[in-house]
């Protein structure tokens, strides 16, 4: 019991310091090591294999509503970067620039895509001529780098990982169904599968996507009641198309702009699973992105019989979930601790007198509740409890989402709540960006998105008390 308290008690407190304890979860269930390049980040096995079954999901879903997958090259000239001002302008401070090869410097520098917005137009006005190659519906699984000040895993890294949707219409009614179908795939991603609660809405033209007409977003809360942007979805116009030439015959017989969207959600998203459902004993995950979803533990496995029963148990199992057997030498307290700490869901205890009686132990990471179950009846039984579990998840992150969601009429009741009960303000905006700006001077909290939803909590603005146009999320965020 020793060793089990000495490896719980490795992790801080999240009330006692939420960025220290995210770290020690980080690293402590082995999901990142940092690299001899700052800023960069190693992602281990385990965070690997978080991320492959986000990409496994998602890649599905986005594959149903008809997309392909290519990819671009990760260099982009300095003059392909240009063609669109807004954009480059929007990601100059974070570009990294290739000057030389081997020893031998450039003709034209080479920027490492933050975004890949440029290589796919200049790509689209090579291969769209007529109505007939319209929608293109392209997708890519890659890695960008934008070179961050300030950096932490998953949540900001000089390179991580994505993927960026890049399509192209014939219409902007096309274009825009196109922005919010995909908005909603991430969406429903994240309630189904991650358990995270989302808002879905339209971003502020302040803090709108470098080039686009129109930004839309998910945006979740973590525990420590700051906004974490979940995923987004930009309608383009036909802005990019007129900077690259990127035109088509109609069917009319004459030639026109396309309409271009792109959406992306990347390895952040893993900060927010951390951030949403972890505790003090570390991870907690749900059961359907969790790489093991049922650990099982045999008790006094020096016993004759007793491995062979966990591994004819994980040979059952595998069939209705991901499972695996620790049978290593530790103890198995410390065993229950070490799976605790990297979230899995469900752990099944078996040992000698569980097999004279045909059951086995099993105990939900969430609650630790205990259940004494049938071995007839595991196949049956497991996962349903999974799933029970992933609702209780979700459930659990909508309360607390509730709980630290307030409204606010005035700057003053805004600015109270930001310093004492930290979490998502709903409050009146009159649509002036100097408004919006001096929200975010004064109390460092920006405008999270217009939600769909609307309510009318006052007729006044917020912040200069003019009529009100929108109700606004606002909140700190990562």
């Amino acid at each position: 019991m020793a060793q089990n308290k000495k490896f719980v008690e490795a992790i801080t407190s999240m009330n006692e310091d939420f960025a220290r304890w995210y770290t020690d979860v980080v690293k402590k269930a082995d999901l990142v090591e940092y690299s001899g390049v700052k800023g960069c980040m190693i992602i281990r096995p385990y965070g690997f294999a978080l991320w492959e079954l986000i990409q496994k999901e998602l890649d599905r879903r986005f594959k149903e509503t008809g997309h392909e997958n290519v990819y671009m090259p990760m260099f982009i000239p300095e003059s392909l970067l240009q063609k669109e001002k807004d954009h480059v302008e929007g990601f100059a401070p974070e570009v990294a620039w290739v000057t030389h090869g081997g020893s031998e410097q450039l003709a034209e520098r080479l920027c490492v895509r933050p975004t890949s917005e440029t290589l796919f137009c200049d790509h689209y006005k090579d291969i769209i001529q007529s109505y007939r190659d319209l929608p293109k519906l392209y997708n890519q699984w890659c890695s960008v780098v934008r070179w961050e000040k300030t950096t932490r895993p998953f949540l900001r890294s000089v390179e991580f990982l994505w993927q960026e949707g890049h399509t192209a219409h014939a219409t902007p009614e096309e274009a825009q169904e196109e922005t919010i179908r995909m908005l909603n795939v991430y969406s429903s991603f994240c309630e189904e599968v991650l358990a995270i609660p989302v808002i879905k809405g339209q971003k502020t033209e302040k803090e709108k996507f470098a080039g686009a007409n129109a930004t839309y977003t998910i945006e979740s809360l973590m525990h420590d009641g700051k906004a974490l942007q979940s995923g987004t979805s930009h309608n383009f116009g036909d802005g990019f198309a007129e900077a690259f030439g990127i035109q088509y015959l109609d069917k009319d017989n004459q030639l026109k702009y396309v309409h271009q969207t792109s959406w992306g959600m990347s390895t952040r998203i893993i900060g927010a699973i951390i951030m949403v459902h972890g505790d003090d004993s570390g991870l907690v995950l749900p059961p359907r992105i969790a790489p093991t979803q049922l650990i099982i533990v045999p008790v006094q496995q020096q016993v004759e019989g007793v491995l062979d029963k966990a591994y004819e148990l994980k040979e059952r199992l595998s069939k209705v979930c991901r499972v695996k057997v620790d049978d290593s030498d530790k103890m198995p307290g410390w065993k229950f601790s070490e799976h605790e700490m990297r979230g899995v869901p469900l752990r099944l205890e078996v040992g000698p007198k569980d097999i004279q009686k045909n059951q086995v132990v099993l105990v939900k990471r969430e609650n630790r509740e205990k259940l004494f179950v049938s071995m007839d009846e595991l196949e049956t039984r497991i996962p349903e409890i999974l799933e029970e579990v992933q609702a209780s998840l979700y459930n659990k992150a909508l309360n607390m989402r509730n709980s630290k969601t307030f409204t606010a009429k005035t700057m003053d009741e805004m600015e109270s709540i930001l310093n004492e009960t930290p979490g998502f303000i709903k409050a009146m905006w009159c649509g002036d960006e100097e408004c919006e700006n001096a929200i975010k001077e004064k109390m460092t909290a920006t405008a999270r998105c217009i939600p769909f939803e609307q309510e009318n909590i006052s007729d006044k603005c917020v912040c200069c008390e003019k009529e009100a146009k929108h109700m606004v999320y606002w909140g700190r965020a990562y």
